[in-house]
């Protein structure tokens, strides 16, 4: 009993062996409070904050020109939809009202009194519009600021999705300049102005994002959903099959591979739901399922084969590139051309799931063309093509020409800013 009373601390030594051992606790956690976080997270984190300047610098620049562009140079005519007019020249409000162009006001005719049968509304496919109604409804009653925040929000949660994958696919460098890519390319205006491209982006890249991973019910959704905003929605079906069928064919005989597989089908499968609906909401109110593609008329383009388009867009790309307005089809033969050369990398570099999304959505556009100017609006379409964009990525890592593309790229996309605010023939 002395010996335990002799050996215990007394008096200021306990407060002594107290403060010791806290301050030991103390120390060790903040020590493991600042060790390295893992490499991925830090590489993601620093991915994301990319994403953002990118996104933010991008944006307020485009602003900026659009208010410049309209206040500097003269409009080309404007051109109004049935229920909803161009419009008109102002000034300070020009930064927002400037992206009010083209197929902008369908969609904002659209969100703001629905659709009617024979006027051509049917050929713009209804998520788009019904986000923006329901926003637009939040805010009081205002449609092209519902539609611009819908827009940029999507963009932004896009650019984010795709650096996420990409940083998966081929690490934080190509993840970087990927986005930067996306958000430079001449076309990027479109995912500032009031269209579905932003939207769809981020529905197709988180499908097939999901779909990797096989979290297939989550890719089932964003198919579905992508294949309610826009036609070509519905080629999502063709990549998920490939993701399916290439699990089916790796581990025949493991049970947990077979079930991913199978699941996959069914994704697949689900991915038409969304387009119809759309028919079926049709089909309901005029008796006419087909409308939306009885609409297509409307725009006066023709069913043709993809090889004859190709031909004829490089002939007329080629036949006036000096006078107006063979300038037009001679940008889109430009886009055309290094698009095709991208696409063959994704063929041969990338998974197959990928390919088989390129290669499709690049289809689609040409079994539908507008007379004398084949490749219009394929520029816009190949947006969400993000594969594209890695085998730029990839390239401008080997050779080393990323500032290069990044000069060739921002100018091109001030160029056909300019354009597109002024009502000229950028589609």
């Amino acid at each position: 009993m002395t010996s335990a009373v002799r050996n215990r601390p007394t008096g200021p030594g306990w407060a002594a062996a107290l403060l010791a051992s806290l301050s030991v606790a103390l120390r060790t956690e903040v020590e493991r409070d600042r060790a390295p976080a893992p490499e991925s997270v830090v590489s993601l984190r620093d991915t994301v904050r990319h994403c953002v300047l990118v996104f933010t610098g991008v944006r307020v620049g485009l602003g900026l020109l659009a208010l410049l562009a309209t206040a500097l140079l003269p409009a080309n005519t404007s051109v109004d939809v049935p229920g909803w007019p161009a419009p008109a020249p102002s000034s300070w409000s020009a930064a927002i009202t400037a992206w009010e162009r083209w197929d902008a006001l369908w969609y904002l005719r659209i969100a703001d009194s629905g659709y009617e049968a024979g006027d051509g509304s049917a050929a713009f496919f209804p998520l788009y519009p019904l986000l923006v109604r329901g926003l637009s409804f939040l805010l009081g009653g205002h449609p092209l600021a519902a539609a611009l925040l819908v827009t940029n929000a999507c963009a932004l949660a896009a650019m984010v999705v795709l650096a996420r994958l990409t940083l998966d696919e081929w690490g934080p460098a190509a993840a970087r300049r990927t986005v930067t890519y996306l958000a430079l390319f001449p076309t990027a205006f479109f995912l500032v102005a009031p269209y579905a491209e932003a939207l769809f982006g981020l529905l197709a890249v988180s499908a097939l994002w999901a779909a990797r991973r096989g979290a297939w019910g989550v890719a089932a959704c964003a198919g579905a959903l992508a294949a309610a905003t826009r036609p070509a929605g519905v080629l999502l079906a063709l990549p998920f099959a490939v993701e399916a069928v290439t699990r089916l064919r790796r581990e025949q005989a493991d049970p947990a591979a077979i079930r991913q597989g199978v699941r996959g089908l069914a994704a697949a499968g689900a991915v038409p739901a969304g387009l119809l609906v759309y028919l079926g909401g049709w089909y309901v109110f005029t008796g006419d399922a087909l409308v939306p593609f009885g609409s297509q008329s409307g725009w006066q383009r023709t069913l043709t084969w993809p090889w004859a388009a190709l031909a004829a867009g490089v002939r007329e790309g080629l036949r006036f590139p000096g006078a107006y307005s063979g300038g037009y089809a001679s940008l889109d033969l430009v886009v055309v051309a290094a698009v095709l050369v991208a696409a063959v990398w994704v063929v041969r570099r990338t998974a197959a799931t990928y390919a088989v999304y390129v290669v499709s959505a690049l289809v689609l556009p040409l079994l539908l063309t507008f007379d004398g100017r084949p490749f219009m609006s394929v520029p816009r379409f190949v947006l969400p093509l993000f594969p594209l964009w890695w085998g730029l990525a990839r390239a401008a890592e080997r050779y080393g020409v990323h500032d290069a593309v990044v000069a060739v790229f921002a100018a091109g996309l001030g160029a056909l800013t300019v354009l597109y605010v002024n009502w000229y023939y950028v589609f």
